[in-house]
């Protein structure tokens, strides 16, 4: 069996990537309660900005995480198309469980709904981004583990879309998005742990790219459009500010009229 190393660069990695995992949290739960309290095409847009965000944030997690992974005795390289995959995976899977929460008639059931669906879409996500991983050995799974992964998966979304229906405080949202960066980052690392590989030594060229190569660029370009869109939130006027701004704007006695 090869030795795994989950942290290979030290606390970085684990770090960053829960960094990664919050600020996608806080961005899609402020953007679901702008659209609850929009209507028509504002309140679409404002879901997929949320659904993109809670993807990007997972996705950006994972991979970060990934970047301080090491097997003694084999080079890592990682499939381009399955990587790819596992993130449009995780921005339809959100996207149906935001959806889902925002344009549910009855709570109970969109909340389950939601929950579940975005839940398996973000465990889905993490083992196509394991079977995206090219090594020189065999990887098998603990099945224990990977089942209990899958249960803090969903029990996480669920937590985050039940937050995003009821909390609307701005340090509300904070404290909800650092639990969620928190159990988003122990099902990763509970399904790291379900992971054995039993190398076979070969000096043949892995098929490709390295995490340097392929990874790190891409999930520093999706960080990046975190922090974006997170200010281009922040920035943007809640749906009462608006209201205020036309009322003030409005001549005095035009409701009289």
């Amino acid at each position: 069996m090869g030795h795994l190393d989950h942290a290979a660069l030290g606390w970085l990695t684990p770090a960053l990537s829960y960094a990664m995992a919050c600020t996608g949290a806080a961005l899609g739960l402020r953007c679901t309660v702008r659209a609850l309290a929009a209507t028509e095409r504002a309140r679409r847009n404002w879901l997929l900005t949320a659904a993109s965000a809670i993807g990007t944030g997972i996705w950006t997690m994972h991979f970060v995480a990934m970047l301080g992974f090491r097997v003694h005795g084999t080079d890592i390289r990682y499939d381009v198309p399955l990587t790819l995959m596992s993130l449009l995976v995780a921005m339809i899977v959100v996207c149906v469980g935001v959806f889902a929460v925002g344009y549910g008639r009855h709570r109970g059931r969109a909340l389950l709904l939601g929950g579940l669906t975005t839940g398996l879409g973000v465990a889905g996500m993490h083992y196509l981004g394991m079977a995206a991983v090219r090594l020189h050995g065999d990887v098998s799974y603990d099945p224990t583990r990977v089942g209990l992964s899958v249960l803090i998966a969903v029990a996480a979304a669920t937590a985050a879309l039940w937050a995003a229906l009821d909390i609307s405080s701005p340090f509300a949202v904070t404290g909800a998005s650092l639990i969620m960066g928190a159990a988003v980052s122990s099902m990763h690392y509970t399904g790291m742990s379900a992971v054995s590989v039993r190398v076979t030594p070969s000096g043949a060229a892995l098929p490709g790219a390295t995490a340097m190569q392929f990874v790190f660029p891409l999930a520093v370009g999706l960080g990046s459009y975190l922090f974006l869109t997170a200010a281009f939130v922040a920035l943007s006027p809640t749906a009462g500010e608006r209201d205020a701004t036309v009322s003030a704007r409005r001549p005095a006695g035009s409701s009289a009229r």
